[in-house]
């Protein structure tokens, strides 16, 4: 991860922040699939034991499975994954699966006013941009798009604000917040 990390970093662009989603808090959020996944495991259990659905039982099963294994498979996703705000953009990268991802949003391209969505337990989804394509994971039904299930959301957007208006500026020079400098230098 650190490595994609310098390498998405263009000469001279400082991290301001850096973060990763809370993988627990997005994995609650579909715990209502655990709720259908393990009755309908156990019912399809039964149901092979007493040999009443012979030819469905794979695929039922199958089901039952991914519907236990899928809140499980986001919080691997979100252990991969790393949120950056540097002094230019806004920058998603992840590593899950294998495949190595990096999706940015300079300033200019986000919205005027951010957006926090509250999902409980302290976190929320800050979004930025609008008008993305629905198949990205960083994105909601509508197109908002930003940084998935965020402890102190609302902290974060003041330092994306803060970066985007400049206020990260003492004496001149920009400074990190709260993380520490990452600079790439040319």
């Amino acid at each position: 991860m650190e490595r994609l990390r310098a390498e998405s970093l263009q000469d001279g662009e400082r991290v301001i922040w850096q973060g990763q989603p809370d993988g627990v808090a997005h994995m609650m959020m579909w715990r209502y699939l655990w709720w259908i996944g393990f009755p309908w495991l156990l019912l399809t259990v039964i149901a092979i034991d007493f040999d009443w659905i012979r030819g469905a039982a794979e695929p039922l099963a199958m089901l039952g499975v991914a519907m236990v294994a899928a809140p499980l498979v986001m919080l691997l996703q979100d252990l991969q994954t790393l949120y950056l705000i540097t002094d230019r953009r806004a920058l998603i990268l992840r590593t899950a699966w294998g495949r190595r991802t990096v999706s940015q949003t300079p300033f200019q391209a986000m919205d005027p006013d951010f957006e926090i969505l509250d999902i409980g337990r302290g976190a929320g989804h800050l979004n930025f941009a609008s008008g993305r394509s629905t198949r990205s994971p960083d994105t909601d039904y509508t197109g908002r798009y930003g940084f998935r299930c965020l402890r102190e959301a609302p902290r974060i957007r003041e330092i994306l604000e803060g970066a985007r208006t400049g206020a990260m500026r003492q004496h001149g020079k920009k400074v990190a917040a709260f993380t520490g400098v990452a600079t790439r230098n040319a």
